[in-house]
């Protein structure tokens, strides 16, 4: 696996993917969605591994696009299809974020913006220093936002506040803690260490449930629960955690 613009490292059962440009605030080129997605392939496919943390090289997490490399890849820039390269490079890479079913953690290390605030948004979690500054900054551009931004950002904060935020606006960790943007404000370490003791199967039950819960009725999730729950029911985690439980 090429290690380049992306670094992979695993402690225990702990997957951490590095995001390293650091020179350009580790702005997304192609060759970094290359590295990245077949970083993410690995801690999935990997059984041994049971937490994955995204983060960001030096001292910021990810400034989004790197609209420059955008540009040299293309003969005229002005007739660039922005659309169709998102459609090779950042929806790939976020259906797959949002299909592994192993919790996935983005550590907000420094500054998020852009795209590189929308991937952390596809994550099951993100946890971020105090210092950081996060923004959506499309419009800001004339672009709207993308990678999946639309998708999560109302689920978390809500339709108002999240078109608010796509106004462009710098928020801090505190704000974004208090809106529900993020679920921690610090750093991840001892939060993974507790998920990589929650049961893998169970948990991605869970969590395919609630992302799917959103576009079901009531009644069709209940009886989604009803086939998870008969799956988790059966697997051997479940009867030793029980037998654990009855002693």
């Amino acid at each position: 696996m090429k290690q380049e613009t992306v670094l992979y490292e695993k402690e225990e059962s702990i997957a951490r993917i590095i995001l390293n440009r650091p020179q350009v605030k580790n702005a997304l080129n192609l060759q970094m969605h290359e590295e990245l997605f077949d970083c993410f392939n690995e801690a999935n496919n990997d059984e041994s591994v049971n937490v994955i943390i995204l983060q960001g090289a030096g001292d910021a997490f990810c400034a989004g696009a790197d609209l420059k490399s955008v540009a040299v890849n293309d003969n005229d820039a002005e007739h660039f299809d922005y659309g169709l390269y998102l459609r090779e490079t950042y929806n790939r890479l976020i259906l797959f974020i949002a299909d592994i079913q192993k919790p996935v953690i983005a550590y907000l290390n420094g500054i998020a913006v852009g795209a590189g605030l929308s991937i952390a948004l596809a994550c099951d979690f993100r946890i971020a220093e105090y210092d950081t500054k996060m923004a959506l900054s499309f419009l800001k551009i004339g672009l709207v936002p993308d990678a999946g931004a639309s998708y999560f950002l109302p689920r978390l904060v809500g339709l108002s506040k999240a078109m608010e935020l796509a106004l462009g606006e710098t928020i801090s960790a505190e704000e974004a803690y208090r809106i529900n943007l993020i679920t921690k404000i610090g750093k991840p370490d001892e939060f993974a260490r507790s998920l990589a003791f929650v049961p893998p199967q169970a948990y991605g039950l869970m969590t395919q449930n609630m992302k799917e819960g959103f576009e079901k009725s009531l009644a069709d999730v209940l009886e989604m629960e009803v086939a998870a729950q008969s799956q988790a029911g059966a697997t051997e985690e479940h009867k030793q955690a029980l037998k654990q439980f009855l002693r």
